[in-house]
């Protein structure tokens, strides 16, 4: 994980990375409050992933269980008593999923709240909402990769018909193409 202002090991430019970013940070927005036009001086830093060694092996193939698909689900939403949910409640899923690393879904998303309008499905928070939340993990008693979603409902969340929907990609083999799989929770009422 990158944090700023880490050890030298875990930042660009050493212990003094954070300091160097709000020196930039602060000209680039006195320059953009002035209306300056701004010309970048100095070298980029080098690309070394060409060269960067990794001890993390890959995803080599995974498999959902016996008469299951991967997005299938294994534990649905568990509606509290009253039917339905509340904001500052967190509904939740678990889905059968394969590596998240497959394809890092960078153009996309994990997970989503998606909200009934009409007859369609509007996803209305993904992965990069703060309120949202994607956890996978391999089952220990099957070794089956699983993906919980979890949604903190917002206060400004609207009231109405949600699920939560999961993203994920697979391989069977180490060389297979990659495929692309989605799965669903229940719909669930928020209020």
């Amino acid at each position: 994980m990158f944090v700023l202002g880490a050890k030298a090991a875990s930042t660009l430019y050493g212990p003094h990375t954070l300091s160097a970013y709000i020196q930039e940070f602060k000209k680039l927005a006195e320059a953009m409050a002035e209306g300056q036009n701004i010309t970048i001086k100095g070298p980029s830093p080098p690309d070394l992933s060409s060269v960067q060694i990794s001890l993390l092996v890959g995803p080599f193939g995974d498999s959902p269980p016996e008469g299951i698909e991967f997005g299938d689900i294994k534990e649905d939403i568990a509606f509290p008593e009253r039917g339905y949910f509340r904001k500052g409640d967190t509904p939740s899923a678990t889905f059968w999923s394969a590596n998240p690393r497959y394809d890092l879904l960078t153009e996309g998303t994990f997970a989503a709240v998606e909200r009934l309008q009409g007859k369609r499905w509007i996803a209305t928070y993904d992965d990069d909402d703060l309120s949202l939340f994607f956890k996978w993990k391999v089952d220990n008693s099957s070794l089956h990769g699983l993906a919980t979603i979890e949604w903190e409902i917002p206060d400004g969340a609207v009231s109405g018909v949600y699920r939560l929907r999961h993203f994920g990609a697979t391989r069977i083999t180490i060389t297979s193409p990659i495929s692309f799989f989605t799965g669903a929770s229940s719909a669930f009422a928020v209020q």
